[in-house]
């Protein structure tokens, strides 16, 4: 029974490796690639896809799920992506006075924030580390699902919390989308005119940590993903929770 159990797990991690190995393998290319009859392969796959490590597109490829970033988040290396992402965060937040954050896919469609470089106004966005945003309403999940326009960011207003302007754009490591820069912004406070100063800000600070993507391996923090919370706009008097 040991046997046949370690057995299955070999299999398992056979198939989520060459999976992770390509751009998405369909069921018939998947079983070929590891020797599996289809029948067996398609047993273990839809196991995996149950538990979020991978996912089934539409026209029957399986790529990736969301659960191997909190997988590969426990393999931290020497230089991790929040450490990497931080100078542009600081700049960004020097340009624009505005709270800069960095997501990532989390598990079940949301976009997790796992790093915060708060803002200088008085009352500014804060505290979010940790949570997670549904990926069909925020600017940063837009940008994790690959829906970033020619203008190089997207702006949302009004989306998963109602006095919240939100402006995010990608970082890339060989052409895939691996995280999401963002200012998230009081509403109130911004105009036309500020978004169109921010925007292209933003998309530079995040081509930079593409760019230095390009000369290190990044891994990511051990935060697991959370249920979403309240709108926090907090003031320096005020604890941020």
């Amino acid at each position: 029974m040991a046997e046949s159990s370690t057995r299955t797990v070999e299999r398992a991690l056979d198939l989520l490796a060459v999976i992770c190995d390509a751009d998405g393998l369909t069921l018939s290319e998947s079983s070929r690639a590891v020797d599996l009859a289809p029948s067996t392969a398609l047993r273990l796959l839809r196991t995996l896809e149950t538990r979020g490590f991978v996912r089934k597109t539409d026209d029957g490829a399986y790529l990736p799920g969301s659960r191997i970033i909190q997988l590969g988040a426990q393999s931290l290396s020497s230089e991790s992506l929040v450490t990497l992402s931080r100078p542009a965060m600081e700049r960004l937040v020097a340009e624009t006075g505005e709270s800069v954050y960095l997501s990532i896919r989390g598990h079940d469609a949301t976009g997790l924030y796992i790093a915060i470089v708060e803002g200088t106004h008085s009352v500014r966005h804060a505290s979010w580390v940790g949570r997670t945003v549904p990926l069909e309403r925020s600017a940063a999940g837009q940008v994790l699902t690959g829906h970033t326009p020619e203008t190089g960011y997207v702006v949302v207003e009004r989306g998963v919390e109602t006095d919240v302007t939100a402006l995010a754009a990608p970082i890339r490591s060989e052409a895939r989308t691996v995280a999401a820069l963002s200012l998230v912004i009081p509403s109130y406070r911004v105009a036309p005119a500020d978004i169109r100063r921010y925007g292209p800000l933003l998309a530079r600070a995040a081509g930079q940590v593409s760019a230095g993507l390009g000369r290190t391996t990044p891994a990511l923090p051990p935060n697991g993903p959370t249920r979403d919370h309240p709108s926090t706009l907090t003031h320096p008097s005020t604890p941020n929770v």
